[in-house]
């Protein structure tokens, strides 16, 4: 039992089996987060620099693409050396340490998400009252709220995974230490883990998709009932690109931790789990500023200026 605990590291395999590829994944990898990097900070200086942007709801979208960098960041430039150098080791330490992390910032992301589609409801469904419902105290509140949440499973997430025992080889089928990859490698019985990863990261995604599905669907009603093509056409201008992005990635994770059997299939978690890790942190940026026209807006003015 002493040498079933005592792992010191482990080997991340994912994508392994394409050898003749591991310089263009590198490449990929690189280049797809220098894109979420600069995307990002370009969106975060374009609601600074914008006296007209400092509403509620781009002070969501300012922590948004803040949470994309430190999101993508956990992931990508660990992986892209992987791939460019061959080094797969990862240190015990170092692969609790990047769960951690990554359950940190993908759970407060969901909350984030869940937040903006809140915002947008109370901005069509309650115009009069949006000013005193979605005040300054309420919006730090909620995205500190997102924050202590997402803590909470991480910390719940990363303790139970790293209480299991690992022996024999340590090879984590994954570009990098995800909770169901880990679970797999382990000699203990996982079903207790299962259970609570189930339980925790099922109701957390089932919990905030059910108050963006909610919202949204009070948002339609609204939207069809207004009188006027423009003032339907303006209210929708609003919400497609966050619906956008909500399908994105609430499709991809509740693929990867909201059915049972999470770790069965490690294969097919290396493709679903590079669309919400590295795509939609990727992308997030260009769906606000090309399906926006407020940012597009303020885009052109700075960049007169």
């Amino acid at each position: 039992m002493e040498n079933h605990t005592k792992a010191t590291e482990f080997i991340l395999t994912g994508f392994k089996s394409y050898p003749g590829s591991q310089l263009l994944l590198s490449i990929l990898f690189s280049a797809m987060y220098v894109v979420t990097v600069i995307g990002n900070v370009c969106m975060v200086l374009i609601i600074r620099m914008d006296p007209k942007l400092h509403t509620p709801m781009y002070f969501f979208l300012e922590n948004l693409s803040i949470l994309d960098i430190c999101y993508s960041s956990v992931i990508t430039p660990k992986a892209a050396l992987t791939f460019s150098l061959g080094r797969r080791t990862i240190s015990y330490n170092g692969c609790a340490s990047q769960m951690f992390f990554f359950s940190l910032f993908g759970t407060t992301e969901a909350f984030f998400l869940a937040m903006m589609a809140y915002d947008r409801f109370s901005a069509i469904c309650n115009p009069l009252l949006y000013q005193v419902i979605m005040n300054k105290r309420l919006c730090v509140f909620m995205v500190g709220g997102s924050y202590i949440s997402g803590c909470i499973n991480c910390t719940i997430q990363t303790g139970f995974t790293f209480s299991l025992s690992f022996c024999g080889p340590k090879e984590i089928n994954h570009f990098f230490c995800d909770v169901p990859a880990v679970m797999h490698v382990s000699c203990s019985d996982t079903l207790v883990n299962e259970i609570v990863m189930l339980a925790v990261c099922g109701s957390i995604i089932v919990g905030t998709a059910l108050v963006v599905f909610i919202s949204y669907g009070y948002i339609i009603i609204t939207i069809v009932r207004m009188p006027s093509a423009e003032s339907r056409h303006k209210a929708f201008s609003t919400c497609s690109s966050h619906m956008l992005a909500v399908t994105l990635f609430f499709g991809a994770v509740f693929f990867m931790y909201a059915q049972p059997g999470a770790t069965s299939s490690p294969d097919k978690s290396n493709a679903i789990s590079i669309l919400y890790t590295i795509v939609v942190p990727m992308i997030n940026p260009f769906i606000y500023t090309l399906r926006n026209q407020e940012v597009k807006g303020s885009l052109k003015r700075l960049l007169k200026r």
